[in-house]
């Protein structure tokens, strides 16, 4: 979750952030989503991070299904 995504995804880029991303080498912002308050954000943040990761998979395909990097993209 961020107020920020183009700086938040910098710093992934750049390893500056532990866990995940860093640990995998993750460097394209593949999906995203927008909410109008941070605690809606980290509510569905929390509830992604308990789905299997098939389904990840397939919500991400079926918005992004050539896995698009929608940091270089305009408008995502």
């Amino acid at each position: 979750m961020t107020n920020n995504l183009a700086r938040r995804v910098w710093e992934h880029r750049e390893g500056l952030v532990e866990g995940f991303t860093k640990r995998y080498g993750v460097k394209r912002l593949v999906y995203f989503e927008i909410f109008p308050t941070a605690a809606d954000a980290i509510h569905r943040e929390n509830r992604i991070k308990k789905y299997r990761r098939a389904w990840k998979l397939n919500l991400i395909s079926r918005l992004n299904p050539e896995w698009r990097d929608l940091a270089e993209t305009p408008n995502g």
